[in-house]
């Protein structure tokens, strides 16, 4: 027989690295999409932004 596979545990979602608060007032870390509004981030990597449901992606300047 075969045997099974394990499933891979899935780590929790941090949502408290998302924002953070500011003189009383919940602020974004990271930019919204422009193309899916503003309840979907965009992942923040070394030399662009992402957004992982539509595909946008904005390049950064590393150099300047």
């Amino acid at each position: 027989m075969a045997k099974k596979k394990q499933k891979k545990q899935e780590k929790p979602y941090r949502i408290h690295k998302l924002y953070e608060v500011k003189e009383g007032s919940i602020q974004r870390k990271t930019k919204p999409c422009p193309k899916c509004g503003p309840g979907v981030f965009m992942a923040k990597h070394k030399d662009r932004y992402h957004c992982g449901k539509c595909g946008y992606t904005e390049f950064v300047n590393v150099n300047a």
